[in-house]
C-alpha cells in the first residue's frame, strides 16, 4: 500500500471522519462504520484533504482534464481544497465548478452553476467524498452535460466503501457500468481494515468485536466483485 494511503487512513481516524460502532445509514443499513467528510473543518485539514485528492488523481487519472466538478453542498470545498492542492503540487491549474440546488435568477452569475462555467469541449474531473448509492451522479451528472458538450473523464471519492449499490455491483462500479467514464477512490474498506488491522494505528480501534460485525456486514452487503476480501 502506497504511503499516502496510510497517511490518510491516519488522516481521515484523527479528524473524527471514520469512526467505528454501530450506525443506520440512509438506506436503512446498520453499518459498523461511518464516515462523515462533514467533520474537516479546519484550514489544515482542508489543506491536507485537498492533497490527498491531488495524488490520488494525479496518479490514477493524470491530469489531462481542464475542470474538477464537486456536486453540492460537500463536493464544493472538495474542489476548491483539490483544485489549490492541484496547483501547488504539480504546477497544473484545473478551474473548480459546482452546482446550486437552486438556480440563481439574479446578478452576473445566474444559473445552476458556481465557479466556472463549462465550455464546449471541457473535460471534466468529477470529486466526491463518498458513494453508497451513486444517487448524486444521477442528479448532477445531467446537470453538467446540459450546460456544454463536455466530457466527464473520471471520479473520485476518497473512500470505496466495496459494498452493494443498486445491484450485486459496488456503487463505483456501477457508476462506470452506467456513465462509461472510471470511478475509484483514495483508499477502499479493504486497505482500512487492513492497515488499521495491522499497524499499531489501530491499535484500540479494530478490537476483534469490530473485526467480526465488519465481516459479517461484508458477508451480507458485500459488493460481488469484493467478496472473500473480509473473509
Amino acid at each position: 500500500m502506497e504511503e499516502y494511503k496510510k497517511q490518510f487512513i491516519e488522516f481521515m481516524v484523527e479528524s473524527g471522519v471514520l469512526k467505528f460502532g454501530e450506525f443506520t445509514l440512509k438506506s436503512g443499513r446498520r453499518s459498523p462504520f461511518f464516515m462523515n467528510a462533514g467533520a474537516y473543518v479546519t484550514g489544515t485539514q482542508l489543506r491536507k484533504l485537498g492533497g490527498f485528492y491531488a495524488r490520488a488523481i494525479h496518479d490514477r487519472f493524470g491530469l489531462d482534464f481542464d475542470v474538477l466538478f464537486g456536486p453540492a453542498y460537500k463536493g464544493i470545498p472538495l474542489s476548491v481544497a483539490t483544485s489549490m492542492a492541484i496547483s501547488e503540487l504539480y504546477g497544473v491549474d484545473v478551474r473548480y465548478c459546482s452546482n446550486r440546488k437552486e438556480a440563481k435568477d439574479h446578478g452576473g452569475d445566474r444559473g445552476i452553476l458556481l465557479g466556472s462555467e463549462l465550455k464546449d469541449g471541457d473535460r471534466v474531473m468529477m470529486i466526491e467524498d463518498v458513494t453508497t448509492s451513486g444517487k448524486s451522479v444521477a442528479e448532477t451528472y445531467p446537470i453538467i452535460t446540459g450546460q456544454a458538450d463536455i466530457s466527464v473523464v473520471g471520479m473520485m471519492v476518497s473512500l470505496n466503501r466495496m459494498e452493494k449499490g443498486q445491484t450485486e455491483k459496488s456503487a463505483l462500479s456501477e457508476i462506470t457500468d452506467t456513465y462509461g467514464f472510471p470511478a475509484d477512490a483514495i483508499v477502499s474498506m479493504a486497505d482500512v481494515f487492513e492497515y488499521l488491522g495491522n499497524s499499531q494505528a489501530g491499535s484500540g480501534m479494530l478490537t476483534d468485536d469490530r473485526k467480526a460485525a465488519i465481516r459479517e456486514y461484508y458477508a451480507q452487503y458485500g459488493a460481488e466483485e469484493y467478496k472473500g476480501l473480509f473473509a
